[in-house]
């Protein structure tokens, strides 16, 4: 007989209640858990949550201001926002992009940047967005792509409005233009207001302006579901234009700047010597600005990059050049303060000049058969360089120097543009310090004609022009009509507070004799309806031997002498100053001088009438 096991029921009821309590323990542990974690999400931290949800699903998107406009004086638009139409494609909606592209390539022309900068967008860039292939399409192409648009699934023409410039190279360098923000632009630029902006003034007025060109962004609130995709717009808030500027140029006297100008290289500065309204500003050769605006080709650039002319250079503002006898009117105001020369003091020009107990090298004139017994007057109206190497020894660079620095020369004028050349005025403190050299009698002897190291842009000659034609009396120059950049008259440097009417007068009327007498080196551009008070310059490129001679037909155009010219109109009551800088182009008197008549005629023509 098979013996049966008996159950122990008590020990398995008991094992049963012990299994039951701990699984409800469990389950009592982990309602509690949720419990506690649903507390915490919708109770503790409900605030921050509800707000998380309603970002994902209502999202705040910037919208980009208008950009402000750019006038002359006289309300001439100089940049403008034009309608533009760019050729965009919704990648999601595209089955075959290449294919896509190559059917687009059959109608417009889509250069090998534009391809470039396509695919650098869709990497980064959502499915679902706009990415741009071609901006600045023609009418023509806008024609061609709308006709077959409806077999270029994915492909829209997207209206905008694009930065132009009406007048081109003219303003180049006066405007400059804008382009696409890069890394650096980004670092420094406000986050909020640019966040929507993707153009910003990279040179000229558009950059030093950029803050009240730009605007103020403003906001809409849209609803967009899981993928971020737009659903609606709930709330949006408008942004503020930018501010319109006025330039103090004249458009039409600009434009008459260039054409005088023609093909030679260099600048020409007019201003109001009464305000410092800069009433025309050349750099030769200019650029056009509009291709820059949405990125101009590398080879493009790379050609004007390269240009042996140097298109891209504001020479107005950068270009240092020896002044040349452009310089001796301050001189001989130097010797007269100081009581080195005056009124009637004469010497002798054999036509060089030795320096007394030094070396016995020649300092030679201009004018090789020399001009002959010359005073003060005379030796400004003839040009004569052997009577500015005697006095300028005798004052020595320690008085030339700071007096010239009381004319503006060696410092910044301080002009509402971005970027400005000091030029350079030398000095024994200057020499010692940047050649570790001593000063030599030699090169005061230079720097009284304008040779040597002194250097000056034709802006600081234009301003240093503007307050002999004051008497003294400081301006600084200014591009844009009530800017910030105070164009009112400045305080007057002590050196030239010291200076006796007579000799501001005597000085005048010996610039006036440079155009109105006949041994004038500017005699070819008097005129009988008012007087105009100038200064004829030539300054060399490179250095001569001592027993050589400048032939100017046996030199290479780029070693040629450089033209200067700067004058006032009219003499009494001035309202025009004007510097002119011809690269290579050899007399002041034959090139530059008729080149600022033009100018002054054209300006005095309208305030005479």
């Amino acid at each position: 007989m098979r013996r049966e096991h008996l159950r122990d029921h008590r020990a398995e009821a008991s094992l049963f209640r012990f299994r039951a309590t701990i699984s409800a323990l469990l389950v009592v542990i982990l309602i509690a858990v949720v419990l506690t974690r649903l507390t915490y999400l919708q109770i503790l931290n409900h605030k921050h949550y509800t707000t998380l949800s309603h970002d994902n699903r209502v999202k705040l998107l910037p919208i980009g201001p208008t950009r402000g406009l750019i006038y002359d004086r006289n309300g001439v638009i100089l940049a403008e926002n034009q309608a533009a139409y760019s050729l965009e494609i919704i990648p999601e909606q595209v089955e075959d992009m290449e294919q896509l592209l190559d059917q687009i390539k059959s109608l417009i022309n889509i250069r090998e940047h534009d391809l470039k900068q396509f695919n650098k967008r869709l990497k980064y860039k959502q499915k679902f967005d706009n990415i741009p292939l071609r901006f600045r399409l023609s009418d023509r192409e806008v024609a061609r792509i709308a006709a077959v648009l409806h077999r270029l699934p994915g492909v829209q023409i997207v209206a905008s409005l694009n930065r132009h410039y009406p007048l081109g190279k003219t303003f180049s360098h006066v405007l400059g233009y804008i382009g696409r923000k890069d890394l650096n632009d980004i670092k420094r630029l406000d986050p909020t207001n640019y966040i929507s902006t993707n153009h910003i003034g990279k040179t000229g007025i558009e950059k030093f302006y950029e803050s009240t060109l730009h605007g103020t962004v403003g906001y809409q609130q849209v609803e967009s579901n899981a993928q971020g995709r737009i659903l609606r717009i709930l709330e949006q808030t408008l942004p503020a234009t930018g501010k319109d500027i006025h330039l103090t140029i004249d458009a039409a006297l600009q434009a008459i700047a260039e054409q005088a100008m023609g093909k030679h290289n260099g600048s020409i500065v007019a201003m109001d010597p009464r305000n410092g309204q800069i009433l025309a500003i050349i750099s030769t050769p200019g650029f056009d600005p509009n291709p820059f605006v949405n990125g101009i080709a590398f080879k493009d650039y790379d050609a004007l990059r390269k240009n042996e002319s140097r298109p891209l250079y504001n020479r107005s503002l950068q270009g240092r050049y020896p002044p040349g006898s452009t310089i001796k009117p301050f001189i001989g105001l130097a010797g007269l303060k100081y009581g080195i020369t005056n009124e009637h003091y004469e010497i002798f020009c054999p036509g060089y000049f030795i320096i007394p107990f030094g070396e016995k090298r020649k300092f030679r004139d201009w004018k090789k058969t020399g001009h002959g017994t010359v005073n003060l007057d005379q030796a400004i109206t003839q040009s004569c360089d052997v009577f500015f190497y005697n006095l300028s020894l005798h004052l020595s660079i320690d008085r030339i120097s700071p007096f010239l620095k009381a004319f503006g020369f060696g410092r910044k004028t301080g002009i509402d543009m971005p970027i400005e050349s000091s030029g350079l005025l030398p000095s024994r403190k200057w020499k010692r310090e940047k050649r570790n050299q001593p000063w030599f009698p030699g090169e005061t002897l230079n720097t009284g004609i304008g040779q040597g190291f002194l250097l000056a842009t034709p802006l600081q000659l234009a301003t240093a022009t503007a307050i002999l034609a004051n008497k003294g009396k400081p301006v600084r120059p200014h591009l844009v009509l009530g800017s910030s950049i105070p164009g009112q008259r400045l305080e007057t440097d002590p050196l030239l507070q010291q200076v006796q009417q007579r000799y501001w007068d005597y000085i005048q009327k010996a610039m006036t004799h440079v155009v109105h007498n006949y041994r004038g080196t500017a005699r070819r551009i008097a005129n009988s309806r008012f007087k105009v008070a100038g200064k004829t310059g030539t300054s060399q490129v490179f250095g001569i031997k001592q027993e050589e001679e400048y032939e100017e037909k046996k030199v290479a155009m780029k070693l040629r002498d450089h033209a200067l010219f700067i004058a006032f109109a009219p003499v009494k009551n001035p309202r025009i100053a004007i510097a002119v800088v011809i690269e290579n182009g050899g007399s002041g008197g034959k090139i530059a001088a008729p080149i600022a008549s033009k100018i002054i005629n054209h300006y005095m023509a309208g305030k005479i009438k």
